[in-house]
């Protein structure tokens, strides 16, 4: 297998969702920043969700999230879910995506690619453990990312 440019991409260029819940109650959010690896001899997704997102409830309270990967023709979408709270209204409604139910979780029709995820590790990032210039750049007004790794127990 080859690396390339686009193998580290995948998130920060091309953007995904995370989504928490069950069709009658879940949220999602776009994300840009992620991983796809394997950890204790799994396959795992690894994503980062700040505390202040209303995603982050769900991230916590559920066992399994997904991760999907939308074609270009979805940018718009994405950049609405990724700037409106799902406190204030129904977001997936204004972006015009459809969820669909994926084995006790949530995705997305028009999605090319989605990871089931279980949850099988939670952190919160430790600012005394990351560069100052990292720290004042990205966490001086809000606290620190969470960090999800979940297994990929499935794909669709």
């Amino acid at each position: 297998m080859k690396f390339n440019a686009d193998s580290f991409s995948i998130f920060d260029k091309e953007w995904a969702l995370v989504t928490a819940g069950v069709m009658n109650h879940y949220n999602t959010m776009t994300i840009s920043w992620g991983g796809l690896g394997t950890l204790w001899g799994r396959p795992v997704a690894t994503v980062y969700v700040k505390p202040c997102r209303y995603t982050h409830t769900f991230m916590d309270e559920n066992d399994f999230f997904t991760v999907s990967f939308y074609p270009e023709k979805y940018r718009r979408a994405l950049g609405v879910l990724g700037s409106l709270s799902g406190r204030d209204g129904d977001k997936v409604k204004t972006a015009g995506l459809t969820p669909k139910a994926l084995n006790g979780a949530v995705t997305f029709c028009e999605a090319k690619v989605t990871l089931l995820c279980k949850k099988i590790y939670k952190q919160d990032l430790d600012l005394s453990a990351m560069p100052a210039e990292v720290a004042e750049d990205y966490y001086k007004m809000e606290a620190p990312h969470t960090m999800y790794i979940g297994e990929v127990i499935d794909t669709l």
